[in-house]
């Protein structure tokens, strides 16, 4: 993993379910991107979106828009 990230403050998702769930990711604002990596594995990859493509998805999350049927 790069220096910038190995040094990077991260927050768990709101949506980790407090017992470090199975299904959790960490976010890192960084100074020209957001990072997201899986909690579990925190030296594997880190994915790096603009902050404008971070910001749609969080809105089309709010939305519903990725909402599976179960």
């Amino acid at each position: 993993m790069s220096a910038q990230l190995s040094d990077t403050a991260w927050r768990k998702s709101s949506r980790s379910n407090g017992n470090g769930g199975s299904n959790c990711v960490e976010v890192a604002m960084l100074d020209t991107a957001v990072a997201v990596r899986d909690s579990k594995n925190p030296d594997g990859p880190a994915l790096r979106f603009t902050p404008m493509a971070w910001e749609s998805f969080v809105d089309g999350t709010k939305k519903g828009s990725f909402d599976t049927a179960h």
